[in-house]
């Protein structure tokens, strides 16, 4: 089993930042890709960006581009969500989860979420 808790989300004002955290626990080896998704209300959950065990990145969302970086910590057994000039557009429950790479395998484990809100 692996386990995956997301931290780091809040109330955050239009072209402010925000560091989201995803820790993992348990057996991560065979899932070593972290993708981040969000769900804004009433709207489908998206992928965002994903980050293979290597550090090699993809990129899910063009609204993000230039805007949001992902990047991991092997040691830490963490990958991080760098959101920068936020809009009230990326308002939305942010999830981490986890797969054997960034493409052609689904998303196994999923952590429950947290909420970042873009707001003035």
């Amino acid at each position: 089993q692996l386990q995956l808790v997301e931290s780091g989300g809040g109330l955050v004002q239009p072209g402010g930042s925000l560091r989201l955290s995803c820790a993992a626990s348990g057996f991560t080896l065979p899932y070593a890709a972290r993708g981040w998704f969000r769900q804004a209300p009433g709207k489908e959950r998206e992928g965002v960006l994903c980050i293979s065990s290597s550090g090699r990145t993809t990129n899910y969302a063009d609204s993000v581009k230039g805007r949001f970086t992902i990047s991991r910590d092997n040691a830490k057994n963490t990958v991080y969500l760098q959101m920068n000039s936020l809009k009230p557009e990326d308002t939305a429950v942010y999830y981490c989860a986890a797969a054997p790479a960034c493409g052609g395998f689904s998303f196994s484990y999923w952590g429950k979420g947290t909420l970042v809100t873009v707001s003035s």
